[in-house]
């Protein structure tokens, strides 16, 4: 059961950040014991995010691997990264970077929804806001205008 999403709204309108803020906020999530998925638009934004886990901080070290296509995931892995949160493992927390509405939002216990200045982004992110409203799921929204923190 859902208990909450975040909607995390940066003021930049670079993917980068977008993606930046989600390698940090998986990290505060597994520097407090939780699974996390992140769920991205495409296998090849994976494959990238994948890469930036390793590197957007070089203090950092964010255990994770890519969900395979047959659905097999690594239990011993904090962090997995997929394109398709319906085969992602149970995880604590989804960060949502794809532009749409996970599958099966109940799975999780909490959701992060990052939404950059980009107004197509701004816009389908309002309608997963609604959308998260009309399942009756709390929402909480915070304006990040440093996308460093998270």
């Amino acid at each position: 059961m859902t208990e909450r999403v975040d909607f995390y709204v940066l003021s930049s309108a670079a993917p980068k950040q977008r993606w930046t803020f989600a390698c940090r906020l998986a990290e505060k999530a597994y520097l407090r014991d939780m699974r996390v998925v992140i769920l991205a638009e495409s296998a090849a934004d994976a494959h990238s995010l994948d890469d930036l886990l390793w590197t957007f901080d070089e203090r950092s070290f964010v255990p994770h691997a890519l969900c395979r296509d047959d659905g097999a995931a690594d239990s011993s892995v904090a962090v997995h990264l997929t394109k398709d949160a319906a085969r992602a493992p149970p995880a604590d927390l989804l960060v949502n970077l794809s532009e749409r509405m996970p599958a099966d939002p109940q799975r999780f216990a909490r959701i992060a929804e990052i939404v950059d200045a980009d107004a197509d982004r701004r816009r389908l992110g309002r309608e997963r806001f609604k959308s998260y409203r009309d399942l009756k799921i709390t929402l909480e929204t915070h304006q990040q205008h440093d996308a460093g923190e998270a």
